[in-house]
């Protein structure tokens, strides 16, 4: 409002929506600024289009603004509330057909890009085995030997993404991908995948399939962005980082005493950390970069606990803990593998090659002093994190989220 106030040219003080329509009637795109006469302290913008006089409440924040866009000046507002009222009002029947005859699904971007993911994803995807259970109460290695596998047909590999789309300004004439019609406005016409670039309306933005294919040019980072985003950005089947940590604890670290336990200095974690945004698959994490294999092991849990959707999505939090539960040995083990089944593609196949790891780790307990039940204590809460951030839910889960890591690293074979 105090910006507002000193815009003499604009602001007519307190007058009547009678008033300020006789001092516009005269000029099509014509506008004022008043002070509500109904609400004192509110102002009001009086714009004439149409032969009419359309009053609209503003507001100022830094930006002036009467809907969602924002502005540096009255002036531009108006100017593109002008362009959007004329286009809605000359062309309504135009607008309301834009979306009934995409060429979306016609364009190389949907066609030669999702092909070839979607080949070079399924030649290293393990399709997810859906497993029948049987035995009596306790569950032991005969359980292993008596799992069948139920004749299911294979899932198709899809790693779908849905677009990040953020509101953009177009500097010059901009077309909608999906629609091919204009997009018009002074600012914020239409909105901007942030992963791979997509330009479209905002309408058509919600009819856009999950068919993001990231750019790499576009990922900044390789920490803390999303799981789905990256291996699809660098078409591999789980993030690099992952497969590279594991390779070199697998190396030179299984017989380390207290792995993934023991902490490794933090500072030297950090610089792997930004080894890997900087450089990575190229990140030098090898022995003679970091001799203490506790440096590596920090970093993968640190890439897993920093995920922004964690490897156990938030949407299957609950459904975990809930199977974590069931009294029933076999019972519990059904639903546990049940759940791993829903998991994204990406989060999947990273959890199954993890699991395979820890496995392996266990296997030289005589000498890390790891076994399944301490690495379900490290690896619950970093694989495993609730939806709403409460102290007081993370701690009453604790003991089931130890318990499906341990699950899933003693069954991982039947369950992966």
């Amino acid at each position: 409002p105090q910006e507002v106030s000193t815009s003499v040219n604009l602001f007519h003080g307190m007058i009547s929506r009678e008033y300020a329509d006789e001092l516009l009637v005269a000029a099509e795109g014509a506008y004022l600024i008043r002070e509500s006469q109904r609400q004192p302290g509110t102002h009001t913008l009086a714009l004439r289009f149409g032969h009419q006089t359309l009053n609209y409440r503003l507001f100022y924040d830094g930006k002036h603004f009467v809907g969602e866009k924002r502005f540096e000046s009255v002036h531009d507002l108006v100017t593109d509330a002008l362009i959007t009222l004329y286009i809605e009002t000359k062309a309504a029947e135009y607008i309301a057909k834009m979306t009934t005859n995409p060429i979306y699904e016609h364009l190389g971007y949907t066609s030669l890009l999702k092909d070839k993911m979607v080949h070079r994803l399924s030649r290293g995807r393990t399709e997810p085995r859906r497993v029948t259970f049987q035995g009596d109460d306790r569950i032991s290695s005969p359980l292993v030997r008596r799992s069948a596998l139920k004749d299911t047909p294979e899932k198709q590999c899809s790693y779908e993404k849905i677009h990040n789309f953020k509101v953009h300004t177009f500097r010059g004439p901009h077309w909608c991908e999906y629609c091919a019609n204009f997009m018009w406005g002074l600012i914020a016409q239409g909105v901007r995948c942030s992963d791979c670039g997509l330009n479209v309306h905002k309408q058509c933005s919600k009819l856009v399939p999950s068919d993001c294919q990231p750019d790499l040019r576009r990922i900044k980072k390789v920490f803390s962005c999303d799981l789905t985003t990256l291996v699809k950005a660098h078409n591999t089947t789980r993030p690099m980082v992952v497969d590279m940590c594991i390779r070199e604890i697998e190396l030179r670290g299984m017989k380390s005493e207290g792995l993934y336990r023991v902490s490794g200095f933090s500072e030297h974690i950090e610089d792997v950390r930004l080894a890997f945004d900087r450089d990575g698959e190229k990140a030098d994490i090898s022995a003679s970069a970091y001799a203490d294999i506790n440096i590596i092991a920090g970093a993968l849990k640190l890439y897993l606990r920093d995920l922004p959707i964690p490897i156990i999505t938030f949407d299957l939090y609950s459904k975990f803990i809930q199977a974590a539960k069931i009294p029933n040995a076999e019972s519990r083990l059904e639903a546990i593998h049940e759940s791993v089944l829903q998991l994204p593609p990406a989060h999947y196949e990273t959890l199954r090659y993890l699991m395979a790891h820890l496995k392996r780790v266990t296997q030289f307990e005589k000498d890390n002093l790891m076994n399944s039940e301490n690495l379900g204590i490290v690896y619950g809460p970093t694989l495993m994190q609730p939806p709403e951030q409460n102290a007081l839910t993370t701690l009453n889960d604790m003991r089931q989220q130890k318990l499906v890591i341990q699950l899933m690293i003693e069954h991982e074979d039947v369950l992966f």
